[in-house]
C-alpha cells in the first residue's frame, strides 16, 4: 500500500505540475510519451515474474551453472527480438491501442477474435504463475494460509493501477525494478563475499565439485554442476525459449510498453532491457539455486515444483533477514508484472470488446469506466484462479513448461502479421488454431504413450512438454509461411494509419509530427541487425561449444563465471538506477521548484495582499460568460487598477457541463476548449491590464471557479450578479452557489 501511495502521488504532482490531461488516452497509453529510461525498466519490471526469481534457482539447483544461463538466455532473446515487432508497429500502425485491434484492421473480426483469445489466454497463465508462485512463497516463509496469500496480493497492484492506469504503472515498475536490483547485489555480496559457510567463490566453487561426487547430475558432463554440457538444461532452455515466445509476443502488456514508448526510444528500450533483464535471473540463480546446492540443502519434490529453492536457501543461508528480503523482492516483482497484466487485460476489454463489438461510439469517459471495472473485476479474480490451480494441485513449474504449447502458436501469425505483407488472414488464423490443436495432442499423446495415462506426473515429463512446445510453434510457422507463399495477400499497410486513429488531439499531432518514415525506417533495420545478433550469441556462439565439447569449469573458468554475472548486474542496475533520471530531470527539476515555491511562506503587505509573485498587490480572478455583467464585473476591475497596478487577473470562462454526461469525448472537451479560448481572446481588454492569464475549464461553473480561487489563491472573485441565461432572479444560479461554496471574498457587480 505504500508503493500506492508513493505513486498515486508522482502521478498527482504530474497532472498538477508538469500539465498531463488525464484523458482516457493518456489513461491507457501514458501518453505515447514514455522515454527509454522508463521503458528499459518497464520491460525488465514486465518480465521479472514470480517464475524469474523462482524458477531460475530452481533450475540451478537441478543442472548447476546451465540453468541459470539458459533461463536467463532462453527468456532475454524475446524482449531483444520483440524490438523488431515494436518498432514495425510504430511504422506501420502508429495509432494502434493494442495488438488485436492490429490484427482487426489487418485480417478482420474473425480473426480477431481468435487472436484476442490468445491474448486474454496469455494475461491469465501470466498471472496465474504470478500468484501460484508469490502466494507459495508467502506461505512458505510466514505461514500465512496460501488461499489468502492469493486474495492479499492483487490489492496493493489494484490500487495504484486502478487510478494511475499505464503511467502509474511505469512509475511503480521504476521503484520497484530499482529495488530487485538491490536485493540482487545483496544477495551476491552477502553469499559470494561475506558468507563464511560458502568461503566466497573459491568455497562455492569446492562445494559444487564435493556436491558432483555425492550427487551427481545425471545427463550432466561428468555429473558435475559446473558444466554446459547438460541434456536436463539444454531441453529446459528449448521448451524456455519456445514458451517465453509466446508470453512476450502474444501478451499486449509488451506491445502496450511499444505503443506507450516514444518512436525513437522504443528500440534501445528492448534492447537494453532485454540485456538488463538477462542479469536478473543469471546473478541471482547462480548465486541462490548454486548456494543452496553448496549447503546440501535438502528439498521435496513439491518445493521444488512450487520455486521454494531461492527463498527456502536464502532463509538458510543468511535467516530472518534473507527470508524478509526474499519475501520482499517477490511481492515486489509479482506487484510490478501483476500490474502490467491488469493494465493489459483492461485495454483489450475496453478496446478490442466493448468498443468494438458493444459500443464503438463509446466516449472517453465510459472507456475510463469499463477499464477500470476491468482492473478490478481481474485483479480480484487473480485471487480466485490461483485458488483454483492450487486446488488442483498444479505448481508453478508446471504452468511455466505447458505455457508454451498453449499459447506458441499464436506467435508466427501474430508478428508476421506486421511484419510480412503478404500474410494471408485465413491461413494465419487458421495456422494458430491448428498448431495449437497438433501441440496439445502431441503433448498428451506422448504423455499416454510413455505411461499408459494421462495425469499430473505424466504431463509433467520434459520430453512431453518439449514435443509439445515445439509442435505447437513449428506447425502454425510453417502452415503461415507455406499457405501464404502459395496464397499471398499483398496487403498495403498504410491501411493502418487511416482504419486506427486516437480521439486526443494533442497525441494525435504529436505522434504525426514524430513518426518520421525514414527515421523509422532506419531504427527498424537496426533493431533486425542488433536483434538477430545478439539472439546469435546468446543462445548459439556463446553456449553451444560448451555444450558439445562437454567442457567442466576450472577455478579460474568459475572465477570469470561469477564475475560475469555480478558486473552484468552492476551494469544493469546503475542502468536502472540512472537512466530515467536523467531523463526525466526536466520534469522532476519543475516539480521541485513547484513544490519549493508552494512551501514557502507567504509575502504580504501591510493590508495582507500576497506580495510572493514578483510582488504582486492583488490576484483577483473575473468570471466571464460574455453577458452584459461580466463585461462590467472585467470594467470594475480596470477601475481597481487604478489605485494599484501590481494586480494579476485571472480571466476565467467556464464552459458548462455536467461530469455525469457521457456523451462527452476527448475530441469534443478539446474543441468547446478552443471555443471558450476564442470567446476569451475576443474581448477587450483595459490597457493598463499587463500581467493577466486566461483560463477555460469544463464543468460545473460555481464549482469549478471555486476550486480555481482556492488553487491559485486569489483575493478576490469578481463577477457580474447574473448570467446570460440568468433574466427573472436577484442573483444568477451560479452566483447563488458560489457564494455557498467559496470563502473567498466575492465582488458582484
Amino acid at each position: 500500500m505504500l508503493m500506492a501511495s508513493v505513486v498515486l502521488i508522482l502521478v498527482k504532482a504530474e497532472t498538477k505540475w508538469l500539465g498531463t490531461k488525464k484523458t482516457f488516452e493518456w489513461f491507457s497509453t501514458a501518453g505515447r510519451t514514455v522515454k527509454t529510461g522508463l521503458i528499459v525498466t518497464s520491460v525488465v519490471s514486465a518480465w521479472t515474474w514470480a517464475a524469474t526469481l523462482l524458477q531460475s534457482s530452481t533450475v540451478a539447483y537441478q543442472y548447476g551453472v546451465s540453468g541459470p544461463f539458459w533461463y536467463a538466455a532462453g527468456a532475454s532473446i524475446q524482449v531483444v527480438l520483440f524490438a523488431i515487432l515494436a518498432i514495425e508497429l510504430k511504422r506501420k500502425s502508429p495509432m494502434s491501442h493494442t495488438f488485436p485491434e492490429m490484427i482487426n484492421a489487418r485480417f478482420g473480426k474473425s480473426s480477431h477474435k481468435v487472436f484476442l483469445s490468445f491474448a486474454f489466454l496469455t494475461n491469465i497463465i501470466v498471472t496465474a504463475m504470478l500468484v501460484l508462485g508469490g502466494a507459495a512463497v508467502v506461505n512458505a516463509l510466514t505461514g500465512i494460509d496460501v488461499y489468502i496469500a492469493a486474495f492479499l496480493i492483487p490489492i496493493g497492484v489494484i490500487a495504484y493501477t486502478l487510478f494511475g492506469g499505464l503511467k502509474a504503472t511505469f512509475l511503480a515498475e521504476y521503484f520497484n525494478t530499482a529495488f530487485i536490483f538491490v536485493v540482487v547485489l545483496i544477495f551476491v555480496s552477502a553469499i559470494y563475499f561475506t558468507n563464511e559457510d560458502i568461503g566466497g567463490i573459491s568455497g562455492m566453487f569446492e562445494k559444487l565439485s564435493e556436491a558432483a561426487v555425492m550427487s551427481p547430475v545425471e545427463g550432466n558432463a561428468a555429473g558435475s554442476f559446473l558444466t554446459l554440457a547438460s541434456v536436463g538444461a539444454l531441453i529446459f532452455g528449448i521448451i524456455n525459449i519456445v514458451g517465453n515466445f509466446g508470453t512476450v509476443f502474444v501478451d499486449q502488456s509488451y506491445w502496450q510498453r511499444a505503443i506507450a514508448s516514444r518512436p525513437r526510444s522504443v528500440v534501445p528500450g528492448f534492447l537494453v532491457g532485454g540485456l538488463a533483464w538477462f542479469a536478473i535471473p543469471f546473478a541471482l540463480a547462480t548465486t541462490l539455486g548454486l548456494a543452496a546446492v553448496a549447503v546440501n540443502l535438502q528439498l521435496t519434490p513439491l518445493e521444488i515444483s512450487s520455486g521454494l529453492v531461492a527463498p527456502l536457501a536464502a532463509a538458510h543461508i543468511l535467516g530472518d533477514v534473507g527470508a524478509i528480503l526474499m519475501l520482499t523482492v517477490l511481492f515486489t516483482a509479482v506487484t510490478a508484472a501483476g500490474s502490467a497484466q491488469l493494465i493489459s487485460v483492461s485495454s483489450l476489454i475496453t478496446y478490442d470488446v466493448f468498443r468494438t463489438y458493444i459500443k464503438p461510439s463509446s466516449t472517453g469517459r465510459q472507456l475510463m469506466r469499463i477499464s477500470r471495472y476491468s482492473i478490478l473485476g481481474f485483479g480480484l479474480g487473480m485471487g480466485a484462479l490461483a485458488s483454483v490451480l492450487f486446488m488442483s494441485g498444479i505448481s508453478l513449474q508446471y504452468v511455466y513448461l505447458a505455457m508454451g504449447v498453449l499459447i506458441g502458436s499464436a506467435v508466427a501469425p501474430i508478428s508476421l502479421a506486421i511484419l510480412w505483407k503478404d500474410t494471408n488472414r485465413y491461413v494465419a488464423t487458421a495456422a494458430a488454431i491448428i498448431g495449437l490443436g497438433c501441440g496439445v495432442t502431441v503433448w498428451l499423446g506422448y504423455a499416454f504413450s510413455t505411461s499408459g495415462e494421462i495425469s499430473l506426473a505424466s504431463t509433467s515429463d520434459m520430453f512431453a512438454l518439449l514435443a509439445g512446445n515445439l509442435t505447437s510453434i513449428l506447425t502454425s510457422l510453417a502452415i503461415t509461411v507455406i499457405g501464404s507463399l502459395f496464397r499471398p495477400e499483398n496487403f498495403n499497410f498504410s491501411k493502418l494509419k487511416h482504419e486506427i486513429f486516437v480521439v486526443d488531439e494533442t497525441i494525435r499531432k504529436r505522434l504525426e509530427k514524430e513518426t518520421n518514415e525514414e527515421s523509422l525506417r532506419k531504427a527498424s533495420g537496426f533493431s533486425k541487425r542488433y536483434g538477430l545478433t545478439l539472439t546469435l550469441i546468446l543462445v548459439v556462439v556463446w553456449p553451444i561449444p560448451l555444450f558439445f565439447s562437454n567442457y567442466v569449469f576450472t577455478s579460474t573458468v568459475y572465477h570469470v563465471w561469477i564475475w560475469v554475472a555480478i558486473l552484468w548486474a552492476v551494469a544493469a542496475a546503475s542502468m536502472i538506477w540512472i537512466l530515467p533520471i536523467i531523463q526525466s530531470r526536466d520534469g522532476i527539476s519543475h516539480v521541485l521548484k513547484n513544490i519549493a515555491k508552494s512551501s514557502k511562506p507567504r509575502k504580504t503587505d501591510k493590508y495582507g495582499h500576497d506580495l510572493s509573485d514578483n510582488e504582486i498587490a492583488q490576484k483577483i480572478l473575473v468570471a466571464v460568460d460574455g453577458s452584459v455583467s461580466s463585461m462590467r464585473a472585467l470594467n470594475y476591475v480596470n477601475y481597481v487598477m487604478k489605485e494599484s497596478s501590481n494586480i494579476k487577473v485571472y480571466l476565467t470562462h467556464i464552459i458548462e457541463w455536467s461530469d455525469d454526461d457521457e456523451s462527452m469525448d476527448e475530441e469534443m472537451t478539446i474543441k468547446m476548449e478552443q471555443d471558450g479560448r476564442k470567446m476569451l481572446l475576443g474581448i477587450s481588454l483595459p490597457s493598463k491590464l499587463k500581467n493577466y492569464e486566461r483560463i477555460v475549464k469544463l464543468g460545473d461553473p460555481a464549482k469549478k471557479i471555486s476550486e480555481l480561487a482556492s488553487s491559485l489563491n486569489v483575493d478576490t472573485i469578481v463577477m457580474g450578479r447574473r448570467g446570460l441565461s440568468d433574466t427573472d432572479s436577484d442573483l444568477g444560479h451560479v452566483t447563488s452557489k458560489l457564494l455557498s461554496l467559496s470563502s473567498k471574498p466575492i465582488v458582484l457587480v
